[in-house]
């Protein structure tokens, strides 16, 4: 009985892996596919119209995965992923398929999390229910299960694809519209991506967000 029930557990360790594998090859780069869970959020305020709108929203608390990356933007952004995918298909204590979720942020290391010149954190949320506690523990040593604080944060949605240029206009774009307002800075400027590789630029949702709180002159 017990040696049936380890081949079992080695069965569906090697099943996880093959399809981890399988889908890793798919997602050479970043993304995961629409409709995917996101973590709930409320809009507090809209600041401007249209394509250039920011969205002042509250987020409650966050249990995540997230791994510190060192290269450039996009090569960090790829091997984050690649990273923590191998952990959610089953690279893991329990070999445990842990639903993908969107989306995939990339932010710049700080000191609480390893900074240095050119590392970037990269994280996945972790379904709804599944928390730091009770999610099994990650093969990988570099990965971390970590709750990320409620937080209000200022966000700016855009399309077309995320090159590092790209991203860069954006999150200046984002400070630009903040200067002014009701609200100010208060962290690091953060990426975050939706949609897998393969879909058409004009489709993709990607939005940067940066932590804020009430300027003393509101």
């Amino acid at each position: 009985m017990a040696q049936t029930s380890t081949r079992t557990a080695r069965t569906a360790r090697s099943t996880a892996s093959v399809l981890g594998s399988l889908l890793l090859g798919a997602c050479s780069l970043v993304g995961i596919r629409n409709g995917t869970p996101q973590p709930p959020y409320a809009v507090v305020q809209t600041i401007g119209a249209g394509d250039t709108a920011i969205e002042i929203r509250r987020y409650s608390s966050r249990s995540a995965a997230e791994c510190t990356e060192t290269g450039t933007e996009i090569d960090t952004r790829s091997s984050g992923f690649r990273r923590l995918a191998g952990f959610i298909f089953g690279g893991n204590d329990a070999g445990r398929h842990i639903a993908m979720t969107a989306p995939v942020v990339q932010l710049p290391a700080t000191e609480s999390t390893l900074a240095a010149d050119g590392r970037w954190v990269i994280r996945f949320y972790l379904p709804d229910g599944v928390t730091p506690a009770g999610a099994p523990r990650p093969q990988d040593g570099s990965i971390r299960l970590l709750t990320v604080p409620a937080a209000t944060v200022a966000v700016l949605r855009f399309s077309g694809s995320p090159d590092a240029a790209s991203v860069v206009r954006h999150k200046q774009q984002l400070l630009d519209a903040l200067r002014g307002s009701a609200w100010r800075p208060a962290g690091a400027v953060s990426a975050e991506f939706y949609d897998p590789p393969w879909t058409l630029p004009p489709l993709r949702r990607n939005e940067v967000s940066v932590p804020v709180e009430k300027s003393p002159q509101a």
